[in-house]
């Protein structure tokens, strides 16, 4: 009578480690770059606060604003961001603390424009400018990757 083996050849173990192999070696960067935007976008979230403050600054006095004109406000600090700070109604996030080494030390710029009806657009990025923004605050001087940002800060 004939014994009839069991288990896996040695072939078919190899096979199995190369296809995860494979699979760690597309899926390892693909959720680098997801945390990262993720890691981007709270410095977003951080600068929703900073937008209601300076489009009240600019209704009320019609002129944007710096970090010192904005009484009750504070440097906003996260896990991933290290400064906020606003320098004519343009709000400059620097991702610092704990961020991923790709972006640490990156900046991202949100810049406020108006249009004839005098409502503030926010351009972020290096997004475009919409063509009915008549004035805005300074320049954009983003330096994150465009591959991190999020689809509304890409131009």
């Amino acid at each position: 009578m004939k014994a009839v083996q069991k288990g896996f050849t040695l072939i078919e173990l190899m096979i199995v480690v190369a296809i995860i192999g494979i699979l760690a070696a597309i899926a390892i960067p693909a959720y680098q770059n997801y945390t990262i935007r993720a890691q981007i976008t709270e410095g977003l979230n951080l600068a929703d606060g900073w937008k209601t403050a300076i489009a009240e600054y600019y209704a009320n006095y019609g002129s944007w604003p710096s970090v010192a004109n904005l009484t009750g406000t504070s440097n906003s600090v996260s896990k991933y961001v290290s400064t906020v700070t606003v320098t004519s109604g343009t709000i400059q996030i620097t991702y610092g603390q704990q961020v991923n080494s790709k972006v640490n030390g990156s900046t991202l710029s949100i810049v406020p424009f108006t249009n004839a009806n005098n409502d503030i657009i926010w351009v972020c990025g290096s997004a475009a400018t919409p063509a009915s923004a008549t004035t805005g605050g300074v320049a954009s001087t983003t330096t994150v990757s465009p591959q991190y940002l999020p689809s509304s800060c890409h131009s």
